[in-house]
């Protein structure tokens, strides 16, 4: 329980996180507005392993963003339509399947089904603070999550000091969540009208500023209304004495400060669930847009099958789409769906391609400011390069505490399949050079028995 009032220093934590990847991204977007994020500026700015190691925790991060992003949707709507959750593993995978279907007939037609759930969502959520804020401060009413009666078992971790220390950072990892898919907008700018760059900063700008606001918002609530959460419910929640057991099962925060605000079954309190749900399944489809764009360019650089470059029908890159959801649902299925379980693999390739690329971002404003003599250009560029900087550091230190606090709890798994894409992609792209090389060794013999290609031997 200690580590519950140090919660809103780590909100603290993960909003001066989410500024400074906003700010690092948005000098990103305006650098490298073809498309290619993360991998493209590695790439260019540190080299091919290195851009291949971002590349491969990029695609490890779609999958996930799929697979967590669905499974915490079934989970909110399940807090309002019981059947949902009841069966949620099979529910996740038909929202996997319905969302390949829609992004298989073109994005076009996916993206504005999305738009209004978005509005009612950003809606609801206001609207749930500022009732929230008017019923505690001006009505003085008392306001109790349903988990509120709960008590968190306290881990017993070595010296108390060093627990307490490790729980927090542990907690400030999983609230670092709330960072992923800030780099599918760079990876995505060439989806932005003209002129890209300076929309596709403009989002990046306002997305961070309305999530901080969201976020800090429902964690004030959560704190007022005594939501209490837990990684593994059914054994580290107790109610009067006693483990609550592996039946119990654990509503969303978002759904807990909306049933003690709104009122369990009330009208907006289901608006809200259904709009949360609709939002993170939003979130999933961004890696449908990501995913096979990402695909796309490394097949080109032959790092992945020639199929993956091509588009199919209705212009979309069916084989990547495909690929995405496939893997996204054997993860489903084997973590069952369970958000909880999934979001510890999901951390770890954001902030490996958020390291990699504000590091390439400052190699790259370095590359540039040995050549400018415009000094108004030079003062952008080092204001650009301290905050590319800054990133790379902040990044960096998020990246090594969420690797030694989640490591043990599933980011191995990540790492793993980042080991394993990383060696696929080379093995194809080696495999791509030798027959490259086989195919010109005949011309390369004809010109040396010929002189030059097309010329004929003198007799």
């Amino acid at each position: 329980m200690t580590a519950y009032h140090f919660s809103p220093w780590i909100a603290v934590a993960v909003v001066v996180l989410m500024f400074t990847v906003v700010a690092s991204y948005r000098q990103n977007v305006h650098a490298y507005p073809s498309g290619g994020g993360d991998y493209e500026v590695a790439n260019t700015n540190l080299g091919p392993k290195a851009g291949l190691t971002v590349a491969s925790a990029l695609l490890v991060d779609y999958v996930l963003t799929v697979a967590v992003s669905i499974s915490s949707g079934i989970e909110n709507l399940g807090s309002a339509i019981p059947f949902v959750v009841e069966h949620k593993v099979l529910c996740a995978i038909g929202v996997i399947v319905l969302l390949t279907l829609m992004n298989l007939r073109g994005v076009k037609e996916s993206g504005s089904l999305f738009a209004i759930p978005t509005y009612i969502f950003v809606a609801g959520v206001f609207t749930m603070i500022a009732w929230g804020a008017f019923r505690g401060l001006v009505l003085d009413d008392t306001m109790r999550a349903p988990t509120a009666d709960y008590v968190i078992k306290p881990e017993h971790q070595g010296l108390a000091g060093f627990a307490l220390v490790f729980l927090l950072l542990r907690a400030f990892s999983s609230g670092c969540a709330a960072l992923t898919g800030v780099e599918a907008i760079s990876n995505g700018v060439p989806a932005f009208r003209k002129p890209k760059s300076k929309n596709a900063a403009t989002t990046l700008a306002m997305m961070g500023l309305l999530a901080v606001t969201m976020f800090c918002g429902i964690i004030a609530l959560a704190a007022a209304t005594d939501v209490r959460m837990a990684e593994n419910p059914a054994h580290d929640l107790v109610h009067n004495g006693v483990p609550l057991g592996p039946d119990y099962v654990q509503n969303p925060v978002i759904s807990q400060v909306a049933e003690a605000v709104f009122g369990k079954g009330s009208f907006l309190f289901i608006i809200l669930a259904a709009a949360t749900a609709l939002v993170l399944f939003l979130a999933a489809n961004t890696a449908y847009n990501g995913f096979p764009l990402l695909g796309s360019i490394l097949a080109q650089d032959r790092y992945l099958p020639r199929q993956l470059h091509t588009r199919g029908d209705r212009l979309a890159f069916s084989n990547g789409i495909v690929l995405l959801a496939g893997a996204a649902g054997l993860l489903v299925w084997i973590y069952g769906a369970d958000s909880t379980r999934l979001i510890q693999l999901y951390i770890v390739g954001v902030f490996v391609s958020f390291t990699l690329s504000q590091t390439g971002m400052v190699r790259h404003w370095n590359r540039h400011l040995a050549t400018e003599q415009d000094q108004a250009k030079r003062r952008h560029m080092i204001r650009s390069r301290a905050i590319n900087a800054f990133g790379a550091f902040f990044t960096g230190l998020v990246l090594v505490v969420v690797l030694v606090t989640k490591f043990t709890h599933g980011a191995w798994v990540a790492l793993l399949g980042m080991v394993i894409f990383y060696a696929t992609m080379t093995a194809i792209r080696k495999h791509y050079d030798r027959v490259a090389e086989e195919i010109a060794a005949p011309r390369a013999r004809a010109t040396t028995a010929y002189g030059r290609p097309g010329s004929t031997r003198s007799s």
